[in-house]
């Protein structure tokens, strides 16, 4: 169990929350709104929001229950081609039959809207089912297994074939979803114009708003009862078991969570960058979502952040130079910080301020009485 946090430390985390909070939802649109910041970059910020959003859920998972899941992408990707979906309809002319059919349908001689992209014509159902496909997804892959008491690497094998059967299927041009090339030239978003620099900001503020209220909600799971029995769970699972508890609903409850958490990191991802394709529901986008938050600390919620917005912008910043050295730097980033910080950044940031405040107090002892007074020899 985990110890209960001083007043100090909570009032740091809130102080913490307070300025990324105001950092990343008011400062950074001020600046762009102002000229100070482009529309290029501000873009960019809103691509690493949405995929902490993601990162939080896997913390969740792994790092606060022990459940290590190699097919996150695939949640990810449910709720990037929901929305995306209802994009290209939004941006599509009518078909034969009336109804509007995407550019790609037609080359492929699909004249007839598939009967699945039929409700993604309600902009409404198109946000839902982004959120509530993948929780019911994940909700139903734990129930066939948790029950059955599959755990460990039999679970991150199982979720690893999974995450390949999805990328083979999207990659298949008769799911009619674009086949290897994906959705993309997405015009509009519940009418607005993504062209529009209004639009992208707006994209922006929501997506940093909805990080924050993520973040928020997940510290208050890891703080409840529920958050110490997921704790437990992943200290020593077969005790808690002895102890009488139902182990298998609070594993299918957290993966439901990170799953919801990754459909709705989609959500926001696929209208910021444009396209979303089979390459990024594959198995090597899950493992690197798990390097995210073992790089930035695992079983934190802070270092599921840092991890996430801090690897994607080496990411960004050195496959423009070294695109493809870029796995070779990942995996190296990943031995590294396995070998010498095994509890990420925010782990090595904690053991340094607390080897620095020894260090002062060994110099500067606090408490310790004073010296006496050195008395002059009397001749």
């Amino acid at each position: 169990m985990a110890a209960p946090l001083s007043q100090g430390t909570r009032n740091i985390q809130r102080l913490g929350v307070g300025v990324f909070g105001a950092v990343f939802v008011v400062v950074l649109p001020l600046a762009n709104a102002l000229g100070l910041l482009s529309d290029y970059y501000l873009n960019l910020f809103g691509k690493y929001l949405s995929l902490a959003i993601m990162a939080l859920g896997m913390d969740l998972l792994w790092g606060y229950a022990g459940i290590l899941s190699l097919g996150q992408a695939v949640f990810f990707g449910i709720g990037a081609y929901s929305i995306g979906m209802s994009m290209m309809l939004e941006g599509s002319g009518r078909g034969v039959y009336g109804e509007p059919v995407p550019d790609f349908m037609i080359w492929n001689q699909v004249y007839q809207l598939p009967l699945f992209w039929k409700p993604y014509k309600h902009s409404l159902i198109a946000l839902s089912s982004s959120v509530v496909l993948p929780a019911a997804l994940a909700a139903l892959v734990g129930l066939l297994t948790f029950r059955r008491r599959l755990r460990g690497t039999y679970f991150a094998i199982l979720t690893q074939a999974i995450a390949f059967a999805v990328w083979l299927m999207l990659s298949r041009n008769e799911m009619k979803l674009g086949g290897t090339n994906g959705l993309t030239d997405f015009k509009s978003i519940l009418g607005f114009s993504l062209g529009h620099p209004a639009t992208l900001r707006t994209l922006y503020v929501v997506t940093a708003a909805l990080l924050v209220a993520s973040f928020l909600l997940s510290r208050w799971l890891v703080r409840s009862k529920t958050g110490l029995v997921l704790q437990a769970i992943r200290d020593n699972e077969r005790r808690l078991e002895f102890l009488g508890y139902n182990v298998a609903n609070y594993k299918i409850l957290v993966f439901a969570i990170s799953a919801a958490l990754a459909g709705l990191s989609g959500l926001l991802y696929a209208p910021q960058v444009g396209i979303i394709t089979p390459s990024q529901v594959s198995v090597l986008p899950s493992v690197e979502i798990v390097i995210w938050v073992a790089f930035g600390g695992r079983g934190t919620l802070w270092g599921a952040l840092l991890g996430a917005i801090s690897i994607n912008w080496l990411r960004s910043v050195l496959t423009a130079s070294y695109p493809t050295l870029w796995p070779i730097i990942l995996g190296s980033l990943f031995v590294t910080v396995i070998l010498l910080f095994p509890q990420g950044l925010v782990g090595f940031g904690t053991r340094l301020s607390a080897f620095m405040a020894r260090s002062r107090n060994v110099v500067n002892p606090e408490g310790a009485a004073p010296a006496p007074p050195v008395k002059e020899p009397t001749f």
